[in-house]
């Protein structure tokens, strides 16, 4: 019995030493990010830009949220921003909400959109029709890319313009922070998000040289000039992805770029339900991927060893080291102490992180129980690939060949 419980105390010290040094180095990286880079927020303090702006939303079938956000970009308080509504064969009330929202504002155009090329994607079809018929977007220093599930601060637009203006970016965009209404998103999205920032970090997708690009399409602002000299959209019509897709376009032509914390300026309900959540990370993910099944593996079986297994083992080991009496003492001590340190440095790096997006801090305690979910939909992802399942997203059915 000894026996067995020494060994279960030399594999929990194992797998805390190991949370100890990954997840200090994690606490580190944070710590530069916020550092070296601002947020949105810290936009607000800076003195207004005088630049024009045009801000396009393309949305497909959106009544639940569109006017939620109509309504927030009617709040906006700067002075030179026009926006343009691309609404995609929507079948439900987006349009005539929309317009109800909207009302009398001279400042909006809202174009409905009927057909979709069978070589573009539904949104960047959207977008790129809406803004080849809006006079606003012709004529902007600035165009901002916003989701329709998206709401954003009153000076949302006025902070995230003088920050580009400030550190000369040419394409700027948010991490929103997102809502925390429904389990998925209190346990599980914080997991998914912290996946995709480990595979794409704030600071590479910022920095010029060997930028790992990368950017958020809930909020993307490009400067119009080099924006329509590459191409725009339609560089990358037929991607699911989109943003992902654009922001590897901009690193190709040598943009500058920023992915900055919204830190609470832009918000956004990414999914509704727990099979809406599934899917949408799925085809994340996958694009993310670069639709590689062996990558996609890869990644399951790290998030459920490092982020699932690792904390449970390391829990276990602490566990039977204080509450044994086996010998060597001496075992048992360090056992203990090496367990219980890796999981403090674990909960903190891991409490920071989740503070650093507005996620709730209780729950980190079941951070390793939603890994495991985690871990599933990118095994599903990879599955999906392996067996050529189509992916539906926005009322088609897109067939992603693996590569």
């Amino acid at each position: 019995m000894d026996a067995i419980l020494l060994i279960v105390t030399l594999v929990g010290l194992a797998a805390a030493a190991a949370l100890a040094v990954y997840w200090s180095v994690a606490l580190y990286q944070v710590i530069r990010t916020i550092v070296l880079l601002p947020t949105a927020r810290d936009g607000l303090s800076l003195p207004a830009p005088g630049a024009s702006v045009c801000v396009v939303v393309p949305a497909h079938n959106e009544a639940k949220v569109i006017g939620n956000l109509v309504h927030s970009l009617r709040q906006q308080d700067y002075k030179h921003v026009r926006f343009v509504l691309a609404l995609d064969r929507c079948t439900d009330d987006t349009a005539s909400i929309a317009r109800g929202a909207a009302g009398p504002d001279e400042r909006f155009e809202i174009f409905e959109i009927e057909s979709c090329p069978d070589d573009w994607a539904g949104k960047v079809n959207a977008m790129w029709t809406a803004m080849h018929r809006s006079e606003h977007a012709r004529g902007a220093e600035f165009l901002l890319f916003v989701d329709a599930d998206t709401t954003l601060h009153p000076g949302c637009v006025r902070a995230t313009v003088a920050l580009a203006q400030e550190r000369k970016l040419d394409l700027l965009s948010l991490m929103s922070t997102l809502t925390t209404d429904t389990w998925f998103e209190r346990v599980v999205q914080p997991v998914a998000a912290l996946e995709l920032m480990r595979q794409y970090p704030p600071l590479r997708a910022s920095r010029a040289e060997r930028r790992r690009a990368f950017a958020n399409g809930q909020f993307i602002l490009f400067r119009a000039k080099p924006y329509w000299a590459f191409g725009g959209h339609e560089r990358v019509k037929d991607h699911l992805l989109e943003d992902l897709g654009i922001s590897r376009v901009a690193s190709e032509e040598k943009l500058s770029a920023g992915l900055l914390n919204a830190d609470g300026v832009l918000i956004c309900r990414m999914y509704h339900t727990w099979a809406e959540f599934r899917k949408g990370w799925k085809r994340i993910y996958t694009e993310c991927a670069n639709r590689k099944p062996r990558r996609l593996s890869r990644a399951t079986v790290r998030v459920r060893i490092l982020d699932a297994l690792l904390p449970v083992l390391a829990c276990l080991g602490a566990i039977v080291a204080l509450s044994m009496s086996f010998e060597p003492g001496w075992v048992r001590v360090t056992g203990a102490v090496v367990c219980l340190a890796g999981l403090v440095i674990w909960s903190v790096a891991l409490a920071a992180i989740y503070r650093l997006s507005r996620a709730p801090l209780w729950s980190v305690l079941l951070y390793p129980l939603a890994s495991w979910r985690v871990s599933g939909i990118l095994r599903e992802a990879a599955q999906d690939l392996i067996h050529d399942r189509p992916t539906e997203w926005g009322g088609r059915a897109y067939s992603r060949v693996s590569r």
